[in-house]
């Protein structure tokens, strides 16, 4: 039971109004709190009442003789913490909408902004071209800028941003700050973006009317460990994707340079259409006296591992050319080199030597259990060439068979990988497209240059596996130009 003496001396505010809306009597709380300036009438039971910059949730009490006491329950500290939640979770819910380091260090200024102070500023590590640093100012649209920055001109700065606890704001002088910072400000606080192991940088809030107070500060630091590991996480994502594209180009095929005496061109196509690259590939290489060195092969296995063992093969196959140029002598290291590989899966290749001659180009073309190329002749007549040998990389000695073949010109040497003939697909979705189909296409080639010859047999393959699985596919074309007269 309450009595009068408790009542009175409760923290909490409580006023009595009669039945005529009159305050009756209040606590020393309540006197000390309203000095009536809330008229309890326009109060609802529930209904949040906001007094000296504090709010109160009303609570209504009817009593025996027809008066209420209304009781206020400070909500103030209650309703800031929802609200930084709230904030928190609208951050979050925001920096998870890019991988992108400058929209991140975006987002994060113009939240601090918003909801922390007059003015933010988001300072990234240093780079070569200087600090990368986004500031907003509150209802102004962020900047960003590469600038020369002095960390030690601002206290606490230089710490920041190697990852250091924070100086208190009560420690930094406005009026000390540099130009470019802010010398109007009241109050500026200084605290670092931790990041995934190293520091993604520092936050810097300028307050223009009023000091921050340790509870705000406390929440700046909050607010910065959810910023930093967004700006973290983005920058690796960055970091990652860049050294992950240029992997990926040193594994794709080249691009093929343009010659006078030879018309060259290349298509591949990965297995899977999320990937980029996977175990078929072609190299040309430069020889002495105007010849080129070409290379198509197959590695076992499709995707990434597959990939990874077309770079070894690839780069092996640069190397050994220092050395060598005669196909089997190429080929018997090649196939050592795999034997002696960790892990290493075989391959199936064919290379080939071309040189320009009077009556067009001189091509030998030499295979490691790959599919024999094909001789477009301009007339449309299609033959394979006349070569075989045994797969690379799984017998200790390999036997292969070179053939010499003549392009006049207008013909054509077309290179393939198996995924070209072993695509399936067509009318039922699960017959291959076969060698003898890829010929008897081929007959309507004659005379085509090496870039429409690719770009025709990848169409074929294309329509014919539709929107169905199929493995690497490569292609090569070799083609002697016609002259002109």
């Amino acid at each position: 039971m309450v009595t009068v003496s408790d009542w009175l001396r409760s923290p909490c505010p409580a006023l009595v109004v009669d039945t005529a809306g009159a305050v009756h009597s209040m606590n020393d709380a309540a006197t000390s709190l309203l000095q009536n300036e809330v008229l309890p009438s326009e109060w609802r039971h529930g209904e949040s009442v906001h007094v000296a910059d504090r709010s109160y949730a009303a609570h209504r009490v009817d009593n025996e003789d027809g008066s209420v006491t209304w009781w206020l329950l400070d909500q103030t500290d209650l309703l800031l913490e929802r609200d930084r939640a709230a904030l928190l979770t609208k951050m979050s819910s925001a920096l998870m909408t890019s991988l992108n380091p400058e929209r991140c260090m975006t987002v994060v200024a113009e939240l601090a902004a918003a909801h922390l102070a007059d003015e933010a500023l988001v300072i990234a590590p240093q780079s070569s071209s200087g600090h990368p640093v986004t500031r907003c100012r509150r209802g102004e649209a962020p900047t960003y800028e590469l600038r020369e920055v002095d960390v030690e001109e601002v206290v606490g700065l230089s710490e920041a941003l190697r990852g250091f606890p924070p100086v208190p704001s009560r420690w930094i002088d406005p009026a000390a700050a540099p130009e470019w910072l802010a010398r109007d400000g009241m109050s500026i606080v200084v605290t670092p973006l931790p990041g995934h192991g190293v520091p993604a940088g520092a936050l810097i809030l300028i307050r223009r009317d009023k000091a921050f107070s340790d509870d705000e500060e406390a929440f700046a630091r909050l607010f910065a460990s959810r910023a930093g590991v967004a700006i973290s996480a983005a920058s690796l994502f960055t970091q990652q994707a860049a050294i992950t594209e240029r992997l990926t180009r040193d594994l794709l095929p080249p691009v093929l340079r343009r010659y006078a005496h030879v018309d060259l061109a290349g298509r591949y196509r990965a297995a899977a259409d999320t990937e980029r690259v996977g175990g078929d590939f072609y190299d040309v290489h430069e020889l002495p006296d105007d010849r080129l060195f070409v290379v198509l092969g197959d590695v076992c296995g499709k995707g990434l591992d597959a990939a990874a063992q077309t770079g070894k093969v690839r780069t092996a196959v640069h190397a050994l050319l220092q050395v060598v140029t005669d196909h089997e002598q190429m080929l018997a290291a090649l196939n050592q080199a795999l034997l002696t590989t960790d892990e290493s899966r075989f391959i199936t290749t064919v290379v080939g030597t071309v040189s320009p001659v009077d009556a067009g180009l001189h091509v030998r073309l030499t295979s490691g259990g790959h599919l024999p190329p094909l001789i477009v002749r301009s007339d449309g007549t299609v033959e394979a060439a006349a070569t075989r040998g045994t797969l690379v990389g799984i017998l200790p000695r390999i036997v292969t068979a070179t053939d010499e073949v003549v392009l006049a010109p207008g013909d054509s040497c077309l290179l393939y990988t198996d995924g070209i003939t072993e695509a399936h697909g067509g009318p039922l979705g699960d017959e291959e497209f076969g060698e003898e189909r890829l010929r008897r296409a081929l007959t309507a080639c004659g005379g085509m240059p090496a870039e429409a010859l690719v770009e025709h047999v990848h169409m074929l393959a294309a329509q014919w596996v539709g929107g169905g699985e199929h493995d690497d596919m490569a292609v090569l074309a070799i083609t002697a130009p016609r002259r002109r007269s």
